[in-house]
């Protein structure tokens, strides 16, 4: 099974509209509905936007459905002159930029776990990336680059913001969500990738929530098609 977890309607909708026998369950207040995309088994949810929302919602999935993969699909901001409105960001790695415990010596962003180990950089599967980058590949006409996603519970608004982010981690693209998602899925070990379509430029001379507003909804719709088109591919 496939799981597919997105913070707002806009990110899950489209994947909802084209599944077969859907069937919903409410679970700590998240709506999972489950049936076939393309003749595979999916789950979908709409976690709510913030890492812990996603963090919740990715847990109970796992627990409840068991998914072999879970993707989250949605919009994220730029933090890199390489990404621009309508650029696909497919990512090979998460950090949670937000997390600082430098003042007790540790290196920034630096995650503790419950084994006791700390990681900085989750590391999203090698495979079920490979499989999204040949889907956009196949698509055509797709502007999509691999690279770090950075995630925290901040709405990141202003070129220095967004490059201070990329100075420091790396990171070609910033959202609220994929970090937690995919801290979950390391502690479960269950393979997890990113794709996210860019909604708002760190170059623009517009502001960040003008943008946002203008080109949220066909950034989620072009992530939710590249998704719904490397389900159909895996299906032949």
């Amino acid at each position: 099974m496939i799981g597919i977890i997105g913070a707002m309607d806009k990110e899950t909708d489209g994947f909802i509209e084209i599944m077969q026998n859907p069937h919903e369950r409410i679970i700590s207040s998240v709506k999972f509905t489950s049936g076939k995309i393309y003749g595979k088994d999916c789950v979908v949810a709409k976690c709510g936007i913030g890492k812990v929302n996603a963090a919740v919602c990715a847990q109970t999935m796992i627990l409840e459905y068991n998914p072999d993969r879970i993707i989250n699909s949605g919009i994220a901001g730029s933090t890199s002159d390489k990404t621009h409105i309508g650029s696909v960001v497919i990512a090979n790695n998460v950090i949670q930029h937000d997390f600082d415990t430098t003042m007790l010596g540790d290196e920034s962003a630096t995650l503790f776990l419950p084994d006791n180990t700390s990681i900085k950089y989750i590391p999203c599967d090698n495979k079920l990336c490979n499989e999204l980058e040949q889907t956009c590949s196949d698509l055509g006409d797709i502007d999509f680059i691999i690279g770090t996603v950075a995630t925290g519970d901040q709405f990141i608004g202003t070129r220095e913001s967004r490059f201070d982010i990329n100075k420091s981690f790396g990171a070609i693209a910033c959202e609220m969500e994929g970090g937690s998602i995919g801290q979950v899925c390391y502690i479960n070990k269950i393979p997890f990738c990113i794709l996210r379509s860019i909604s708002d430029d760190s170059t623009s001379d517009d502001s960040a929530e003008v943008e946002y507003n203008t080109f949220a909804k066909s950034a989620a719709e072009k992530a939710i098609e590249i998704i719904t088109a490397y389900i159909k591919r895996i299906s032949q």
